[in-house]
């Protein structure tokens, strides 16, 4: 004896059952999406609080806010800034940090360019194992090499021409060479997904077109890859622009220092005006917010880069 069995259909929601449903699941939607803006929004103003306060205080005369407390309204003045400027001796140092920011960036993206290219341009065997040896030098923490470099810098030798005391220590050229060796790891990682991307036609026609590898690096795959170099440029200048432990670990003369330093000249021994101080931070953090400004769409660009590949 056989019994068939027959599948029936689940019974049909009626109109009404769905359009609450629809209406439910848009509720919850909505509250969620409120939520999140809620949470950004908490979340972006905890982190520009510290900013605004520092800015609004650096406007601020120093005894009107002894004299009425730091939560009170007035005493606004722009001497803070012109006392800054002068007392710190912040152009001095501006054109210090311009010394060494300018040629460590331009070296960093070329070297680092030059050796993306090879990786991405190339299939070896080790090619897995040299980007990790680029990307080891991130992995460690820098201060632990602070002893060995400054006993090799103070070893070399250098003409006093480059630098006053003999060696590599307490000189521009060794602290742009740091920034180097740290930095270009990072640069040849970025860059060599980046290049990764560019299709291989590209090089295959110029390389038919006669262009040598150095032509195609340069006037085929350099101009492709504008804005992850304007995101890089205005990553490294912002790290290489606010070091502090490098240049006071191996810079010994004051005339030399970067502009991070320059603040320590707004300070007393005994006493410290915070709002004077404040009127410098805003002074050297400037520069990079103007850069940042000025490459904010190649940087913007540059962050969702290979997202649509």
């Amino acid at each position: 004896m056989t019994t068939s069995l027959t599948r029936t259909a689940p019974p049909e929601r009626d109109p009404l059952t769905r359009n609450r449903a629809a209406v439910a699941n848009r509720r919850r939607a909505g509250t969620a999406q409120i939520a999140i803006y809620v949470l950004l929004t908490v979340m972006a103003l905890a982190w520009l609080f510290p900013l605004a306060w520092a800015v609004y205080n650096s406007f601020r005369s120093y005894d009107y806010v002894l004299l009425n407390g730091y939560l009170s309204v007035g005493g606004f003045t722009f001497d803070n800034y012109i006392d800054s400027w002068q007392i710190g001796g912040i152009p001095h140092y501006f054109l210090n940090s311009l010394i060494i920011t300018v040629p460590s960036v331009l070296l960093i993206l070329f070297f680092g360019s030059m050796a993306a290219f090879i990786l991405a341009r190339f299939s070896w065997k080790f090619n897995i194992f040299m980007l990790a040896v680029f990307i080891a030098g991130n992995l460690l923490p820098q201060q632990t090499l602070l002893t060995p470099l400054f006993r090799l810098y103070n070893a070399i030798p250098v003409p006093y021409w480059m630098s006053s005391s003999g060696s590599l220590y307490d000189s521009y050229w060794g602290l742009i060479i740091v920034h180097v060796a740290f930095q270009t790891g990072f640069c040849v990682f970025v860059l060599s997904n980046y290049m990764k991307t560019v299709p291989h036609e590209l090089l295959e026609a110029a390389t038919v077109d006669g262009a040598g590898l150095f032509r195609q690096y340069w006037q085929v795959v350099m101009p492709l890859c504008r804005p992850a170099l304007a995101a890089l440029a205005t990553l490294m200048v912002t790290w290489i622009y606010n070091d502090f432990f490098w240049a006071l670990a191996l810079m010994v003369s004051g005339d030399k220092l970067p502009v991070t330093t320059a603040l320590q000249n707004l300070q007393g021994s005994f006493f410290t005006d915070t709002n004077l101080l404040a009127a410098g931070s805003v002074l050297v953090a400037l520069p990079t917010v103007l850069v940042f400004i000025a490459l904010q769409r190649h940087f913007v660009s540059g962050l969702t880069m290979g997202a649509n590949k």
